[in-house]
């Protein structure tokens, strides 16, 4: 039987805390769920509002944290498909474009802005084939009917206009100028996922692992109590790189991006995206992303990871060394270890099915794929994404990337519907509704701009940054800083806590906010966090 959202509804912020995972918990030993999902990234939280706005008794189960993994470890970049088009995937780059737009506009436009991004001259036929490629790019951007006041034509820029946007650019460069989407934060991405499923009746439970028994079963055990239950309903896995520990057809290839964080100012405080060609690979750069509050993004690499941790992989002195010296062809000043303050890396999930079971069970035409990659081929490897859904075993979406989150969401739910036989959009169950559905938070620019908060805060939660200025406002304590120089400020590691699901000190520094970014930050920063998290009981 559909199942309405509970008490609360879409227009109250769903929020999460220790007391509300008490609640999900013991409703997860009685009653009998339409979806369980595991996985607590930005598919995992896609599927469960997909599944929640529909109507379908949701629960998603992770079993760390919310965006733990590599869904907070992107390069911050929501990509309109230009990369794709030069691996001659014209689908996958549309499909993006697509997705795009849809976040841009309506899903979450308080977290996804505007971006020029500076390609600079490598030659004339370089030149010319990545200028086709960035036509194109616009030409997608059209087809996708994304506003050309959002996302600007492409054209040529001179040496004097890349120092200005890129005070620090080698002198002489010339280029071209093209704009895409920038992500504020993909951890604060899955975050607003999480909260806008639970506003419409999602059982949202963290730190909670989950063992399938069957595709309509899962054990799960409470990693901070030690109690143990057995849930029931459709299981959607959505676990990324851990993807092949329970599904046995599937073969997963990680994927390490690495990534440094240098302060803005080192790069005179840009105010747009640069790229360095990394030599021998058509289509392949090194790029510096400004992040606001005062630091810069330097990504990405590429290479084969068997075995990383998919938690929080290191960065080797190898890939730092090559995107040091990448970016360095294009900088006036070469940069140097020194300029590091920070660095990550992310493992994306290329994944392939194995011959042994064959491929019946994989949907989704151009939006699933049997791509993954081998060797020193994973840059070139396809980013679309696999649904697996054959009797008798749970339904496994994974691959693609976080651009595309949506659509692999709808996908997962609308298998979930076939298997209980109820097609979308039949009157017993609504049809997929998040591409025009608007995240906790989001807002047109002229209704972020009337919120009674400062800037940054706005930027981060959108028009619910009045609340976490709130708590500033009642408690002046709250109102400064969590370390030395850091923009965080105590009221957001509370409000993380009260209302985001927050139960770790690791929670707050590292996905709730971005303490973490800056390595010297963090042991500053604990004592705050130890402090908000007694806010929870």
């Amino acid at each position: 039987m559909n199942r309405s959202p509970r008490p609360g509804g879409p227009h109250s912020p769903g929020s999460l805390n220790a007391a509300q995972r008490a609640r999900s918990l013991a409703r997860l030993a009685e009653e009998r769920y339409d979806v369980i999902v595991v996985g607590g990234g930005v598919t995992g939280a896609g599927v469960a509002l997909d599944a929640a706005s529909r109507g379908l008794q949701t629960a998603l189960v992770e079993r760390v944290d919310l965006a733990a993994g590599t869904s907070r470890w992107s390069s911050k970049l929501v990509h309109g498909g230009l990369r794709y088009l030069a691996q001659g995937d014209l689908g996958i780059a549309y499909e993006s474009a697509r997705e795009r737009h849809c976040l841009m506009t309506r899903i979450a436009p308080h977290l996804v802005r505007p971006l020029a991004n500076i390609v600079p001259d490598t030659g004339r036929l370089a030149a010319a084939a990545g200028g086709a490629g960035i036509v194109l790019a616009d030409a997608l951007r059209r087809a996708a009917r994304t506003p050309e006041d959002l996302l600007p034509r492409p054209q040529r820029v001179s040496g004097q206009r890349i120092r200005e946007l890129v005070p620090a650019a080698r002198p002489g460069l010339r280029g071209t100028s093209y704009y895409d989407g920038q992500l504020e934060d993909d951890a604060r991405l899955v975050i607003a996922l999480a909260r806008t499923a639970a506003a419409y009746g999602a059982d949202i439970v963290t730190h909670c692992a989950a063992r399938p028994l069957g595709p309509d079963r899962a054990e799960l055990a409470d990693r901070i109590t030690g109690g143990r239950l057995e849930a029931r309903g459709h299981v959607v896995l959505a676990t990324g790189v851990w993807g092949d520990e329970f599904e046995p057809s599937l073969r997963i290839t990680p994927s390490r991006g690495s990534h440094l964080v240098l302060r803005a100012e080192r790069l005179g405080f840009p105010r747009a995206q640069l790229s360095a060609p990394v030599p021998g690979h058509f289509g392949r750069f090194a790029f510096t992303v400004p992040l606001g509050d005062g630091l810069v993004l330097l990504g990405v690499t590429d290479e084969p990871a068997p075995g990383a941790d998919g938690l929080a992989p290191a960065v080797p002195p190898e890939d730092e060394a090559f995107l040091l010296a990448t970016m360095s062809t294009v900088l006036e000043r070469p940069l140097t270890p020194a300029d590091v303050v920070g660095r990550f890396a992310g493992l994306r999930p290329l994944v392939a099915r194995t011959t042994a079971h064959g491929g019946a069970g994989a949907h989704g035409g151009s939006r699933a794929g049997r791509h993954g990659g081998s060797g020193a081929g994973t840059a070139d490897a396809s980013r679309r994404h696999l649904l697996i859904d054959e009797p008798g075993r749970p339904i496994t979406v994974t691959g693609g990337k976080l651009t595309t989150y949506r659509r692999m969401a709808e996908d997962a739910v609308d298998a979930v519907l076939r298997r209980r036989g109820t097609p979308s959009g039949t009157g017993r169950t609504a049809a997929c509704r998040t591409r025009g559905l608007p995240l906790l938070g989001a807002a047109p620019p002229e209704a972020l701009a009337a919120v009674r908060a400062p800037a940054r805060l706005v930027r981060r939660y959108g028009t619910l940054a009045a609340e976490v200025q709130a708590l500033a406002d009642a408690d002046p304590a709250l109102a400064q800083p969590v370390a030395p120089g850091c923009p965080t400020i105590a009221a957001e590691f509370v409000y993380g806590v009260l209302h985001e699901g927050a139960l770790t000190v690791a929670d707050l520094l590292e996905r709730r906010t971005r303490v973490g970014f800056v390595e010297a930050d963090l042991a500053a920063a604990d004592p705050s966090a130890e402090t908000a998290l007694s806010h929870g009981g």
